[in-house]
């Protein structure tokens, strides 16, 4: 009999079993990462099949005070830290390229900076991000909620779909409220940047407001609208999939509204290196 050890216990074979395991563990992940992408087509679609009922069938109309219900939670309610992270991104902006600027003798300048940094991007962007931690997570709670109290069985059992009558409202909500949002967080911003303009940097108002009317376009304007719904899209489907997918009880719903804040500002920052790659190509 040999004494030599096992080929299950040598070097090369731990060597290759750990190649393995990792080529696997990757897999895992990739093929999650598929199905919950697959999913989440699904359900948008169905949440626009639902949407195109709601528009051209009576009976399928979505409840009003459902509707208005939800824009108040989704929307309204956050109206006052929008306003406020965006002054400050306005007056951080002015603060920031003032030096830059003056050392060329361009300090007027600062308006068509902070003009189209928070009409193009920041305003878009960090309303989208505000809202995904604000109704973001407070869609994926409830709906997670609901699921581990039965009430989603409980609906499908009185043959209510749950799309129709819980996905549609904080979808609509939430792409035209945060589009609402936008236009609020555009205005906001460049307030800021003004009144730092002003105060601090000895600029007059009627020169700042003229550099920024030249300086923005229509397309500027309504580029960032289309990101801020796209936004929308993107933030509720993530929370209503997360919600409707939770497992493991009360620690699940807390796992599920992590999650749902943190994969919606990666896609968020996703989609809106999309749409910056899409406007730099077509000069838009």
């Amino acid at each position: 009999m040999s004494d030599a050890s096992p080929p299950s216990s040598g070097p090369l074979r731990r060597g290759v079993a750990a190649v393995g395991q990792f080529a696997a563990d990757r897999f895992h992940h990739a093929r999650a990462f598929v199905v919950a992408f697959g999913g989440l087509i699904d359900l948008l679609w169905e949440t626009l099949r639902w949407c195109g009922v709601g528009l051209f069938k009576p009976r399928g109309r979505l409840g009003r005070a459902t509707l208005l219900d939800q824009m108040v939670r989704v929307g309204v309610r956050s109206i006052g830290i929008v306003v406020l992270v965006e002054s400050f991104i306005g007056i951080i902006i002015a603060l920031q390229m003032a030096p830059t600027l003056q050392q060329y003798g361009q300090l007027e300048r600062v308006a068509d900076v902070v003009g189209i940094a928070v009409v193009r991007e920041l305003g878009p962007l960090i309303t989208a991000i505000v809202l995904s931690g604000f109704a973001g997570a407070s869609i994926a709670a409830e709906l997670a909620s609901m699921v581990e109290g039965e009430e989603i069985k409980a609906l499908r059992a009185h043959a209510m779909n749950p799309v129709r009558f819980l996905v549609v409202p904080r979808f609509v909500a939430t792409v035209v409220m945060l589009t609402g949002l936008t236009v609020i967080a555009d205005l906001v911003g460049i307030i800021g940047g003004l009144i730092t303009a002003v105060f601090v940097l000895d600029l007059s108002t009627s020169v700042y407001v003229e550099f920024t009317r030249h300086a923005l376009k229509h397309s500027d304007f309504f580029g960032g609208l289309i990101k801020s719904a796209v936004f929308g899209i993107t933030i509720s489907m993530i929370a209503c999939y997360e919600g409707f997918n939770v497992k493991g009880g009360a620690e699940g719903v807390g796992r599920a509204t992590t999650a749902t804040v943190v994969k919606s500002i990666v896609a968020l920052i996703a989609v809106d290196v999309v749409f910056t790659v899409i406007f730099y190509v077509f000069k838009i």
